[in-house]
């Protein structure tokens, strides 16, 4: 068992409370989801409980967290540099008991991730594999730890298709306790029953969190039911006192009318209407007491809002990309051949395959080509942001071209519809969470008005609250997208085709999601 009591966090920057008096029992057999948007405190309170020498630096915290003596298995959401610098065979040295496994042990870990046992032992940089394939290797290390607390930052991203329903069934398994963030909402779907969900509310002046124990969806049906529910019952109550308290001020109108007007010669008329003035000054009291006692018309953190490429539009016979690549190497091996794509008006693309096979590479040659060309407007949203983003300034810096008053007070309104707050505006891109980070390329591609989105995982830093706001923007586009992405929801919804990348190039995929 794990516990957590009476835990306030508090961002050393803006002063603001991420967490309130958070209370939370992590028993064997959980599968506890933690669910919020961007920027909320899901990966502090995961760091927090791992070790409080890993948020020192940026929050301060009170209260309680019971470990007794568990070996906790952290999954941190990105490698630190050091790490990513590593071979992969010293990463695996970190583990003391690495030294002490059988082949036969390291076989059996490795071949549920479809990981070799010579990769434990590769010369190769952590930092020069895939994005699934850091994650594959972080899992299998954690797997090897005989762990029994399980605390997982972003498990399923970059991971494929194979390797998803791999962590469901590992997560579903699991006898011990998991506690872990994901923005999957079919990974959610299939293995959480516990649901811890953050909210910031009113512009994250104030915080609230919710513990139940239910599946994700039954949590998200259940608390749109509730809201909506208690939304109307709210209304109606209002609507009822806005009626009594008409008819209230039209008999005090009468009565101080009245008061007014009555001569001196009729002093019992005089009494009555004092009376009169008595009761309707207890009415008063009694409706400011109903008032107070009200049904609350609900606060929640909505998701983000965003029109995206309104104005966007690729006529249906145009040819937008014919793509030939006899060979897709990356330094000295061959990972794909003969690869050939055409992509003609608004088609909505999806490429997927297993990780390590080329994807990002792939794409990032697309994006090379797309980019030069003149007749249309392109834009890329690559799966490492630091390729497009300078860490070092702010969200409205980054989005501005001229400077002007005008634009500036339109960025921000800009960021206000993606959940900016004012004080996150002007803090340096390289201090916000990376569901932030993606939000501001999204914008900025929307802003260029562009006609063609090239994405890469475009969804994999948004809450799965969000998911559905991203994929009814992106399906409503008028332009053409390609993007990477393993996430199901988006391929069932957004793809117009799906190709798989394999070795002899790229094939239509006609199999299950």
């Amino acid at each position: 068992m794990l516990q957590v009591k009476n835990l306030t966090i508090t961002h050393k920057k803006d002063n603001r409370v991420l967490l309130d008096k958070f209370n939370l029992i992590l028993n064997d057999g959980d599968k506890c989801a933690i669910i919020g948007e961007e920027g909320n405190g899901k990966s502090t309170l995961l760091k927090l409980i791992v070790n409080e020498e890993l948020v020192d630096d940026y929050v301060d915290f009170s209260g309680e967290i019971i470990r007794n003596n568990n070996v906790i298995g952290y999954l941190a959401q990105e490698l630190k540099p050091e790490e990513k610098a590593k071979t992969i065979y010293e990463f695996m040295c970190e583990l003391p008991m690495f030294f002490e496994l059988t082949p036969q042990e390291l076989a059996d870990a490795g071949r549920k991730l479809n990981l070799t046992v010579e990769l434990f032992y590769s010369e190769q940089k952590m930092g020069e594999l895939s994005g699934g394939e850091k994650i594959k290797l972080q899992l299998a290390r954690l797997m090897l730890m005989r762990p029994n607390v399980l605390l997982l930052d972003e498990p399923s991203n970059d991971l494929d298709i194979d390797s998803l329903r791999w962590l469901e069934q590992f997560i579903n398994d699991a006898k011990i306790p998991v506690l872990y963030i994901s923005h999957d909402e079919t990974l959610l779907e299939n293995t959480a029953n516990k649901i811890v969900h953050l909210e910031q509310l009113k512009r994250k002046q104030e915080c609230k969190y919710t513990v139940e124990k239910a599946g994700y969806r039954d949590y998200v049906n259940r608390r749109i039911s509730g809201l909506a529910h208690q939304e109307q019952v709210a209304r109606k109550e209002r609507a009822e006192y806005d009626k009594q308290q008409e008819k209230f001020r039209q008999i005090q109108q009468k009565v101080e009318h009245a008061q007014n007007v009555i001569s001196r010669q009729n002093p019992s008329g005089g009494r009555l209407l004092k009376k009169s003035m008595h009761r309707i000054k207890a009415y008063e009291a009694r409706f400011e007491k109903e008032y107070e006692n009200m049904t609350e018309i609900p606060e929640t953190e909505d998701a983000i809002f965003i029109k995206f490429g309104e104005k966007a539009y690729m006529p249906a016979g145009k040819t937008v990309l014919e793509y030939e690549l006899p060979k897709l190497t990356v330094e000295d091996r061959v990972l794909a051949r003969d690869i050939f794509l055409r992509i003609k008006g608004p088609e909505k693309v999806c490429i997927i395959g297993r990780n390590g096979c080329g994807k990002t590479t792939l794409l990032r040659k697309i994006a090379e080509e797309l980019l030069k060309r003149k007749d249309i407007k392109a834009s890329y949203m690559p799966q490492n942001y630091e390729e497009l983003l300078n860490f070092d300034l702010t969200p409205v810096k980054f989005l501005s071209e001229t400077g002007d008053k005008e634009e500036t007070s339109r960025i921000r309104t800009y960021l206000g519809s993606m959940k900016y707050t004012p004080d996150e505006m002007l803090h340096k891109i390289g201090d916000l969470s990376g569901g932030q980070k993606a939000k501001l390329l999204l914008l900025k591609m929307s802003m260029s008005g562009s006609d063609v989105l090239i994405l890469d995982e475009p969804t994999r830093n948004f809450s799965p609250l969000s998911g559905p706001v991203i994929r009814d923007m992106l399906k409503g586009f008028g332009g053409t997208i390609i993007t990477i992405s393993h996430d199901r929801k988006y391929i069932k919804e957004v793809a117009d085709v799906v190709y798989e990348l394999t070795e002899s190039g790229l094939k239509v995929f006609e199999g299950e999601l």
